[in-house]
């Protein structure tokens, strides 16, 4: 599971840090730099699918471009940018730090990047040993440092074949180190850097379009992150994961709309059987059921189908990142939304950031959600956004206890503090 996100020269952000657990909820006016923060996660997420450092900035024939490209993509006048992450390991002993440094000007290439294993340096005591399993040299060759691993002093090979347009993540999946003793597959090298591969490759920025949502799609393993697929998706389940995941979607959204839909389901449809649509049951009256399909179903109800299905078929361990969480909601069903966001998200193990500013939904996740709330604002002096959390601003409680937190964001107080701050 990913655990923090640390942002260097990135975008509007000089040096920011947030950490993520199951439910983070980053709030912030308009330009205060949320979407950046997003657009981070989603950068990291395209390099460990193998994607280069520029299309994976400026979009290529299958990839949009990240807003601003290449140009935008460090703060200026700098030309680098840096994004690390930390990632839970296999146990509660073991995290890994990866780091990453893009350089964009002269020439968009990686001018640093490595993967450091992070554990208690003896049982019980707070001190931390810090190995490098990866990183990349001046010659921008891949080395792997075999310490701990072999049980020798800084012994290292080089991994040829890398280059300083993709990142070492796309490289290092399976490889085969040669020892000086003889060719060794180092299988538990491997498989602690693949920790940070997978964790890196299970974010999904989810933006639900509607109009997109309501076509036949093909049938599809994976959802794509504007939901377009999603009947092609659900038709392709298996036949037991289709029936509960079906279940869960019907029994889920039955409260939600303004109508009584009672069945939420997808089929193939054409003789190749290759396409699919969505579809759902209302009941307006006792035993009347009308059969419609996503041509005709509302914005909120694709997109809250969109986020269950999210939910409910991405795989456990993921990122799900849902921006703007509330729109084409009503304010009635806002807490209904977020009971479902905690319920799936925690039985699946899936930890979930959502953007917001909308009022109704800060008031409905009550108190208890303070210490999982990060405020994006920017910097009265430099304009350089920044990261706050918001039980460390200083007078929270006074704040509080003036109103709730969705009112105190609706009158901009929660910003007007931290300008006052300096």
């Amino acid at each position: 599971m990913l655990k923090k996100l640390i942002l260097e020269n990135w975008k509007s952000f000089h040096y920011a840090e947030l950490p993520l657990d199951p439910l983070t909820i980053l709030i912030g006016t308009n330009a205060s730099g949320k979407s950046n923060v997003v657009e981070a996660l989603e950068f990291l997420q395209r390099i460990a699918q193998g994607e280069n450092i520029e299309a994976a900035l400026a979009g290529d024939k299958t990839l949009t471009s990240i807003r601003g490209g290449v140009e935008w993509a460090a703060l200026k006048p700098e030309t680098q940018f840096t994004l690390k992450s930390l990632i839970q390991g296999h146990d509660d002993l073991t995290d890994y730090f990866y780091k990453i440094t893009i350089e964009i000007k002269p020439n968009v290439q990686v001018v640093d990047e490595y993967i450091i294993r992070k554990q208690p340096q003896y049982e019980n005591n707070s001190a931390t040993e810090e190995t490098f399993l990866i990183k990349t040299n001046f010659d921008k060759k891949l080395s792997v440092l075999m310490t701990d691993v072999f049980n020798r002093d800084n012994q290292s090979v080089s991994v040829y074949g890398s280059d300083n347009k993709t990142s070492v993540l796309n490289f290092v999946k399976y490889i085969e180190i040669d020892d000086y003793e003889g060719n060794i597959q180092d299988k538990m090298l491997g498989d602690e850097i693949n920790v940070v591969v997978q964790c890196l490759d299970k974010i999904f920025i989810l933006n639900p379009i509607p109009d997109k949502m309501r076509d036949y799609s093909r049938l599809s393993d994976n959802l794509e992150s504007d939901a377009s697929n999603i009947a092609g998706v659900l038709a392709a389940l298996d036949g037991e994961q289709k029936v509960e995941v079906e279940s869960a979607l019907s029994a889920y959204i039955n409260d939600f709309p303004e109508g009584d839909i009672e069945k939420v389901f997808a089929e193939p449809v054409g003789r190749l059987k290759t396409d699919a649509m969505l579809y759902c049951h209302e009941e307006w009256k006792s035993g009347d059921i009308t059969e419609i399909d996503a041509r005709t179903m509302s914005d909120g109800t694709l997109r809250l189908l969109a986020i269950l299905t999210a939910l409910l078929t991405g795989p456990e361990g993921s990122q799900l990142v849902i921006e703007e969480i509330d729109n084409g909601f009503h304010p009635s069903r806002v807490e209904l939304l977020v009971r479902i966001l905690r319920e799936i998200g925690s039985k699946r193990k899936i930890d979930i950031l959502l953007t917001t500013h909308n009022p109704a939904l800060l008031d409905a996740l009550g108190p208890e959600i303070v210490p999982f709330v990060v405020v994006a604002h920017r910097d009265s002096e430099s304009g350089e956004s920044k990261l706050t959390l918001l039980e460390d601003i200083e007078n929270l409680p006074l704040l509080l206890a003036s109103g709730t937190l969705g009112r105190l964001a609706t009158k901009g107080a929660i910003e007007k503090s931290l300008s006052d701050k300096k």
